[in-house]
């Protein structure tokens, strides 16, 4: 049986409510961790899975109701559509924002073809990688911030707006380039209000949360799943309760205008990364062990 402490649950609960949503990027910070750490990081299919389900937790809580309206009008578009009454014409805001969400996630498709191709960035022992894509995730967020119109509300979204985040989503798997931060900005790019593209951002992840925490099920062995439940319910529960504030967090700094802050924090973060790897590369070495030599 895999044992997970409850200091380690709770630790591991913070990190997954904050990176999942805070556009600075949880893979490239999980990668880092390995790298300058040496540890896999990983306590558990099962308990991985539960911490993805305290986040979806958060996301549900926070926006309640527009995920209600939504799947109010999944079944009345279906019923439409059975009953042979739909008309793209005369589209509601909800169902015009339930269309666009699944045309977002067809970019995903690509994701699935290259999964090998993106995984190979995690584990290449190369952190050079990371810094480059962490100034892409700071580039990503400042275009999303500074360039163009923002006025567009859920029923104003498009056809190629909503490819548009879908093809930013896809680049995400890529450790360093944020999946909430490149869909926030996608949106923005697009035209979205800031308030409209978080939002959209945040539930359009709902979709990819499950797909990873499926995939991962998948690789589950009866071993996986055979855990001591109450700390990995109590990281579960810190994932959940850390989310929802990292969620009102994004969307105050956005309303707020003060969106640089992620900006400056990635662009810093992705030269100093940048700055390691390539001191690694001239010693050969990592270099934690270079200067613990």
């Amino acid at each position: 049986m895999k044992k997970v402490t409850y200091l380690e649950a709770i630790l591991q609960g913070i990190l997954q409510g904050l990176t999942e949503f805070l556009p600075v990027s949880s893979s490239g910070h999980l990668s880092l961790f390995q790298h300058f750490t040496g540890n896999s990081g990983e306590t558990g299919i099962f308990f991985s899975l539960m911490l993805h389900l305290g986040t979806l937790i958060a996301v549900f809580i926070a926006f309640r109701k527009t995920i209600w309206q939504l799947i109010l009008e999944l079944f009345s578009m279906l019923w439409d559509i059975v009953r042979g009454k739909f008309k793209w014409s005369e589209r509601s805001e909800y169902r015009n924002m339930l269309v666009m969400l699944i045309i977002s996630c067809l970019p995903l498709i690509l994701v699935f073809v290259l999964k090998d191709f993106f995984e190979s960035f995690s584990t290449d022992n190369d952190i050079l990688w990371e810094g480059i894509f962490f100034l892409v995730t700071a580039i990503m967020l400042f275009m999303g911030d500074h360039v163009g119109r923002r006025n567009k509300g859920p029923g104003d979204i498009t056809p190629k707006d909503a490819l548009v985040v879908g093809v930013f989503q896809a680049i995400a798997p890529l450790p360093g380039v944020s999946r909430s931060g490149s869909t926030i900005s996608g949106g923005m790019l697009s035209g979205m209000d800031r308030d409209t593209a978080v939002q959209y951002s945040f539930i359009l992840g709902i979709p990819v949360i499950l797909a990873s925490s499926l995939s991962e099920l998948m690789d589950a062995t009866a071993a996986d799943l055979q855990v001591e439940l109450l700390p990995i319910l109590v990281g579960m529960v810190v994932a959940a309760v850390v989310g929802l504030l990292a969620i009102k967090l994004v969307r105050y700094i956005s309303r707020t205008d003060k969106f640089g802050i992620f900006v400056w924090y990635t662009a810093i973060l992705g030269v100093i990364v940048c700055g390691i790897g390539i001191f690694e590369r001239v010693v050969g070495m990592n270099i934690v062990s270079y200067f613990a030599r």
